[in-house]
This record gives C-alpha cells, sequence and structure tokens, in this order.
C-alpha cells in the first residue's frame, strides 16, 4: 500500500504527467456529457431504451449514447469502419501500398482519406440508425427535416469524437480513440454491478462473492493472454563506424499470441445475426427456418457459442496473415544488420518467424474463442446478463487493452523522470522500450 501511494505522489509530482491526465478527464467529461444530448426533433420518453444484437455491442461501445438517440449517437465508430477499410486497402492495393511506403507524407495523405470515408460511413449509417433505431411516435417534426438535420449533426458529432480522440493522444496521455470506447464501455459497469448486487439480494451475498471471485480470475487470464508473446531473439552483427564498435547485441522481436486483438470477436459478432436475419426471411412456416432462428437468436445454446468460436478462430487467421507481415519483418532486419541465430537471412528468416507466428496462432486464437464465450457461460450460471457481459469478450479485451497500455504510458514518463517504475523490478513485463522491433 506504501508503495501505490508512493508511485500515486510520484505521477501528480511530475508536471507534464499531471497536466496529461487532467486533460484526458477534461476530455473524457465533455464526451461523456454529449452521450447525454438527444437529438433535436426527439421526444427522449418515446425511445424504447436499450438495445439487443449488433445494436447492443454498439450501445456499449459508446456508453448508451447509440441508444439514446444522441448527437454522439454513432460515436468514433464510423472513424473504426473507415480505419478498417483503408488498413485491408493496404494490403491489397497497390495506391495505398505506396502512400504507407511514403514515410509521414504518405501518412498524411491515408488520414486525408480516412476523414473523408469517416464522413461518407457516417452519412450512409445515419440513414439507417434514424430509421431503425428512432420511432416514428418520437420524431416531433417532419421526416424529412429530421432526417436531413440529424445527419449534419451525426456526422459533426462522429467528427467531434475523433477530434476529442486525437488531442486525447496529442495532450493526453494517449490511446485517444481507445480510451472513447473503453470509457464508453466503463461507464455501463456501475449499473452492472448494482443491477447485479439488488437482484441477488442479502441472501445472495454469498453467490455474488463467488461471482467477483471468478471475475478476477477472468481478468488475470485475459490479461495474460493480452500479454503474452513469443521473442524471438535478434542478433546484430557489430560495425566499426570512426574507431568505435556499434550493435553486436542480442536483441528480441516481440510476436503477441494474440496479434489480432478484439477484431476477430467484432468481425464474427457482426455476422451472428446473418443467420437470424436470413431465417426470418426465408420462411416464417419453416421448421427449419424457426429452428434456426430460435437458435441463433440464443447467445447461450452450444450451436450459437460454437459457431460463434470457429468463426473466431479462423477470423483470428485471417487478421494476424494481413497484419503482420514476415516478410517485411525479415526484410527489416536484414536492411539493419539483425539476423535470428541459426537461420539464414532473406527468405529463410521470413518462414521462420511465419512459422512461429502460425503455431501461437492457433492456441491464441482458441483462448480468444473461450474468452468471448464466458459471458455465456457466466449467463447460464446465473449472472445477470448486463453483468456477465463483463466476463469477457469485446469490452473486456478493450479494457485490459486499453488500461495496460496506459499504464505503460504512465510508466515510461516515471522511468524518464528517474522514478521507480509502477512494478517493483522497475519496468512493466512487455514494455515496448525493452525491445528492438526490427
Amino acid at each position: 500500500m506504501k508503495k501505490f501511494i508512493s508511485t500515486v505522489k510520484n505521477i501528480f509530482s511530475i508536471e507534464d504527467l499531471r497536466i496529461r491526465i487532467v486533460n484526458t478527464i477534461g476530455f473524457l467529461i465533455v464526451f461523456r456529457l454529449g452521450s447525454y444530448i438527444v437529438l433535436p426533433g426527439v421526444d427522449p420518453d418515446q425511445l424504447e431504451g436499450s438495445s439487443e444484437g449488433i445494436f447492443g455491442l454498439i450501445d456499449t461501445f459508446l456508453g448508451g449514447a447509440f441508444s439514446n438517440a444522441s448527437i454522439f449517437g454513432l460515436g468514433i465508430m464510423p472513424y473504426i469502419s473507415a480505419s478498417i477499410v483503408l488498413q485491408l486497402l493496404t494490403v491489397g492495393v497497390p495506391y495505398f501500398q505506396k502512400l504507407q511506403k511514403e514515410g509521414e507524407s504518405g501518412r498524411k495523405r491515408i488520414n486525408q482519406i480516412t476523414r473523408v470515408l469517416t464522413i461518407l460511413i457516417t452519412l450512409a449509417q445515419g440513414v439507417g440508425y434514424i430509421t431503425a433505431t428512432i420511432p416514428k411516435e418520437a420524431i416531433l417534426v417532419s421526416q424529412t427535416l429530421f432526417m436531413f438535420s440529424s445527419l449534419i449533426l451525426l456526422a459533426a458529432g462522429t467528427m467531434f469524437c475523433m477530434w476529442l480522440g486525437e488531442k486525447i493522444t496529442e495532450k493526453g496521455i494517449g490511446n485517444g480513440i481507445s480510451m472513447l470506447i473503453m470509457i464508453g464501455i466503463i461507464s455501463n459497469l456501475p449499473g452492472a454491478i448494482l443491477g447485479e448486487v439488488v437482484s441477488k439480494g442479502t441472501s445472495g451475498a454469498l453467490l455474488l462473492i463467488i461471482e467477483f471471485f471468478v471475475l478476477f480470475f477472468v481478468v488475470v487470464g485475459v490479461v495474460a493472454l493480452t500479454e503474452a508473446t513469443r521473442r524471438i531473439p535478434v542478433q546484430y552483427a557489430k560495425q566499426v563506424v570512426g574507431g568505435k564498435v556499434y550493435g553486436g547485441q542480442r536483441q528480441y522481436i516481440p510476436i503477441k499470441v494474440n496479434a489480432s486483438g478484439v477484431m476477430p470477436i467484432i468481425f464474427a459478432q457482426s455476422l451472428m445475426f446473418v443467420p437470424a436475419l436470413i431465417a426470418q426471411i426465408w420462411s416464417q412456416d419453416s421448421d427449419i427456418a424457426n429452428y434456426i432462428g430460435s437458435t441463433f437468436s440464443n447467445p447461450t445454446s452450444w450451436q450459437y457459442n460454437l459457431v460463434f468460436a470457429l468463426m473466431i478462430i479462423l477470423f483470428t487467421f485471417f487478421y494476424t496473415a494481413i497484419t503482420v507481415n514476415p516478410e517485411q519483418i525479415a526484410e527489416d532486419m536484414k536492411r539493419n544488420g539483425g539476423f535470428v541465430p541459426g537461420v539464414k537471412p532473406g527468405a529463410p528468416t521470413a518462414d521462420f518467424i511465419d512459422n512461429i507466428i502460425s503455431r501461437i496462432t492457433l492456441p491464441g486464437s482458441i483462448l480468444l474463442a473461450l474468452v468471448a464465450i464466458m459471458p455465456a457461460f457466466a449467463m447460464i450460471a446465473g449472472v445477470g446478463n448486463q453483468f456477465a457481459q463483463f466476463y469477457g469478450g469485446t469490452s473486456l479485451l478493450i479494457m485490459v487493452g486499453v488500461i495496460m497500455d496506459t499504464l505503460r504510458q504512465i510508466e515510461s514518463y516515471l522511468l524518464m523522470r528517474h522514478y521507480e517504475g509502477m512494478m517493483k523490478s522497475g519496468n512493466m513485463k512487455n514494455n515496448p522500450s525493452n525491445y528492438a522491433v526490427a
């Protein structure tokens, strides 16, 4: 406890870090306040409130702004969609591959294209959002006027959220976009805990303690999955420049066991609503359609979770393949005079790294699938639906990832000022400064 208090004092004794933390809190407060500002022309009392399915997932990310018909109703999600599209284009389109290799000027151009694409996606999603989630009886003005004004406000709200994220990255403690998503998820946690406490009552106090005990170990497991890496040793050749010897040391390239993060879960969760939708359109009188519809509308059914887990495993391999490029890593190592001991530079090194990635991706994808279906096991065990969402899935992975990255940022500030770090060793595990990335 004394070490914790001492660390907190050290954090706030660094003026730059203190200002960045205060700035981050201020920007997050503005973001949360905006989620309660309802679109003009909407009667809040006529809104349906909580959402289900993919809409419920988006509402969780946005901290209720989606179901509140807020000016931040789409939040940062269109920007994330645009970023994913650009990321995929840089893999398969030569023009974007060229931009990516042009350094700072290429990144600026990609950022400009991402912003324009964000506006277009916001306008497209805004039409569906207004049509599907806001009841006609809740609209107090003409439909045409409401549609026009709301699309402008939703686009402005998304761009403002994007600006907030950039300011948190620039003037705060970093990870601005991820921080906005995390604060939206965390805003649901107090209500979920309160609902669980009320539902269990005094008679269920022991069961409630067991639930929190299990949740603690689930979080520990997710932290281990998020931080787990396979370190590839890299030896750098000695170089003599001006009578001085450079290089000659051994460093490591950390390859994450879960290199794809939460993206496979998001992709899989987006597609899990397709079977029920097709079954509903296919036929209401068909026994097969009714079976498919009822099965894939129930997130606790074994069929739903089996398909969900298999899709996550497949998407993990796919997303890892398009984001981690062994050929590029091998080329960078060769250009910098590095090599893996016992492996020839060039193509053999790329094959060696590719084999390692393939071997660690399989257990990583299985563990990721297990984390994704943990909320279903929690609901089957009697945990409330809202509180069960924090037992795994996208919400928990995002929270753990952002919190760990934020701790690394604070750790780096402490170490730069020659303070003892947040861990006893003075270095957090997997701190990027501990490794050389080729």
